[in-house]
């Protein structure tokens, strides 16, 4: 019995020595990651000590990112798909240039590289910088880091100090640029037109979702009241505009030793430097006399000798954007051809792209539309596909088509569609010149969700308002006040849809993450239709039962609403696991198509998603 003891607490002791020897060479493993990807090992290397082509007068494309995060958030892009976007350009031949270039550009003649570009993030935020140096290392890209000098006195640990920024200097990967003294928003409405008058950031942020477009930025017109009339004088206005010029200039020249040359102008697409004449003078002389060029414009990435240094354009890319959104936005900026990203090429094979791009991701579809048109992709060997079910997750935004064509001929004359457009379920079906709908549904609906009336919406965006007053107000007169406010208008009773008040229809964000997970089965004339689990569709009677194709079409969903990236006319559908069998009745059916990892390749893609969670969670701890 002793010995059977002695060899169980000697195994034992064994079994520790082995864990705890494994635990630290994963923990070493992690370490040297995070060292890898947090200290900078390397130098940038500029175009003119590369074998870079030089050859008449392409422009360049300016990109601006607004942050990166570590995963991605609706205004930051993710670590991931920032590394896909940069990597695709610097794959096409894409070399980065800085602020000196542009000025020789402009100013003394001086030649590009064919394929230039300009990186652009902006608001100074510190994550983007742990996140993307990396990144900027391994595709040598050199990027302006833009910054509020406000943000250095409020010692926010969101954003760079300027003792950060000056290490950053020191990588030879970042050069400086501003964003102006402040980011302050005056003129605001809410969506109901109520005046909301002038908001800071945090402010701004509290009664973002209940804001439209009516806004404007502290430097771009007087202040004014509710009925749009100035509540300042000219004197006043250009004393305010001053200031902020002013404490620009001495915020860099004390912090940073110098006053950056690039300047963004807040906000852009004006025509001018503002929305009023006399604002947009003063701006002028102030932004020539300080900064040696100046981003004026938004939405478009190209800019060639016939622009003002002081007029430049950018292209903001989005958080969701995929990286053939971006190729495809900046391929019709530029006017020129450029190759798009197609992934797994056995999948890529499978499928006939007939219009846009298409990217196949492990276990996921994303194609991409041309600007004001379609993705559209054909499964190749399907032109006799009849009674199937499908099963797909759709994963693109709301506003938007994703749309899956059954039994569809070649010229897309005839065919049975399932599609999910603009938060809608619409089926439909063609027989010669006529596409007839068959069933809508509206999705919100589908899932339950109570129909708001407009009076309702208007008193919790009320309600919201007073709650970021009284949370952000800089005396105890004033919280006093947006207490009892509060009080009276959560008490108040308003009219509902059932009491005959009219609905309230939001207008669907661009940025609003659509996903949907879509089951059909479809025999001889009847279609089954289920959303998320849920029955939306039963027995739904077809006109045609021949066998055809299935197609995959992605389309812009219009200009839904947002703030900003207005020009923004491409569209990302996104297929998951899209799963095809047949419709026999049998117990197994025959899979006729199947994007889902499988085995080897399963364990491989879920063990590097594992891994990434892990640096991910260490780089963000550490």
């Amino acid at each position: 019995m002793t010995i059977s003891n002695e060899q169980f607490t000697a195994r034992k002791n064994r079994m520790k020595v082995i864990r705890v020897f494994l635990q630290i060479i994963l923990l070493l493993t992690i370490v040297a990651a995070g060292i890898l990807t947090l200290f900078t090992l390397k130098n940038y290397q500029s175009y003119t000590a590369q074998s870079t082509r030089i050859s008449g007068d392409r422009g360049f494309v300016a990109l601006s990112y607004f942050g990166v995060d570590r995963t991605g958030s609706q205004s930051l892009i993710g670590v991931g798909r920032l590394r896909e976007h940069l990597q695709a350009l610097k794959d096409l031949g894409y070399v980065t240039i800085t602020q000196q270039d542009i000025l020789d550009y402009y100013q003394s003649g001086k030649a590009l590289p064919e394929k230039a570009l300009f990186l652009i993030f902006e608001d100074g935020r510190r994550d983007t910088a742990i996140f993307s140096q990396k990144i900027l290392e391994d595709c040598n890209f050199k990027a302006t880091m833009l910054t509020y000098p406000e943000k250095f006195t409020q010692k926010d640990p969101k954003f760079l100090m300027p003792s950060e920024l000056k290490e950053l200097e020191k990588t030879t990967f970042w050069e400086m640029g501003t964003n102006g003294y402040r980011l302050s928003f005056i003129n605001v409405f809410d969506r109901h037109n109520q005046y909301l008058g002038e908001l800071t950031p945090l402010e701004h942020a509290g009664v973002a979702p209940y804001l439209g477009r009516r806004y404007n930025h502290y430097l771009m017109d007087y202040i004014r009241d509710e009925y749009g009339i100035p509540k300042e004088s000219y004197s006043k206005m250009k004393e305010r505009i001053n200031y902020d010029y002013e404490a620009l200039q001495a915020s860099y020249s004390k912090s940073l030793g110098y006053i950056p040359g690039m300047y963004i102008l807040m906000h852009s697409n004006t025509g001018s430097f503002g929305n009023n004449d006399k604002v947009s003078a003063v701006n002028e002389s102030w932004i020539k006399s300080l900064f040696t060029m100046n981003f004026n414009r938004e939405g478009f990435c190209f800019n060639q000798r016939n622009s003002s240094i002081y007029d430049l354009t950018r292209m903001q890319p989005q958080a969701y954007w995929s990286t053939n959104h971006l190729l495809m936005r900046i391929k019709y900026d530029i006017q020129q051809d450029l190759e798009f990203v197609k992934g797994d090429p056995d999948q890529y094979k499978a499928w006939e792209t007939l219009k846009g791009a298409a990217e196949f991701q492990p276990e996921t579809i994303v194609l991409t539309s041309l600007p004001l048109d379609k993705g559209l992709i054909r499964l190749k060997n399907s032109n006799d596909y009849g009674d199937l079910k499908l099963a797909v997750r759709l994963k693109g935004n709301k506003l938007g088509l994703q749309k899956i064509y059954l039994r569809a001929d070649e010229t897309l004359t005839r065919f049975l569609s399932v599609a999910v457009f603009n938060n809608e379920l619409i089926v439909a079906e063609k027989n010669g010149d006529v596409e007839k709908e068959l069933f809508k549904l509206n999705l919100d609906q589908h899932d339950g969700k109570d129909p708001l009336s407009i009076p309702q919406d208007r008193k919790a965006a009320e309600v919201r308002e007073l709650e970021t007053f009284l949370k952000y107000a800089d005396s105890a007169e004033k919280a006093k006040i947006y207490t009892q406010r509060l009080q009276n208008k959560s008490m108040e009773n308003v009219a509902t849809v059932a009491d005959g008040a009219p609905e309230y229809v939001p207008e669907l964000s661009v940025h609003a993450k659509g996903d949907r997970s879509l089951a059909l089965s479809l025999k001889g004339n009847t279609l089954n239709v289920v959303i998320d689990g849920k029955e939306a569709v039963a027995g739904l009677q077809i006109a045609g039962n021949k066998a055809g194709a299935i197609y995959l079409e992605t389309a812009w969903g219009g200009y839904g609403w947002s703030q900003r990236n207005l020009a923004d006319d491409v569209y990302d559908g996104v297929f998951e696991k899209l799963v095809i069998t047949e419709n026999t009745g049998n117990e197994k059916e025959k899979v006729l198509f199947d994007s889902s990892l499988k085995g080897l390749d399963r364990l491989i893609f879920k063990g590097k998603q594992l891994w990434e969670a892990l640096i991910n969670w260490f780089i963000v701890t550490l």
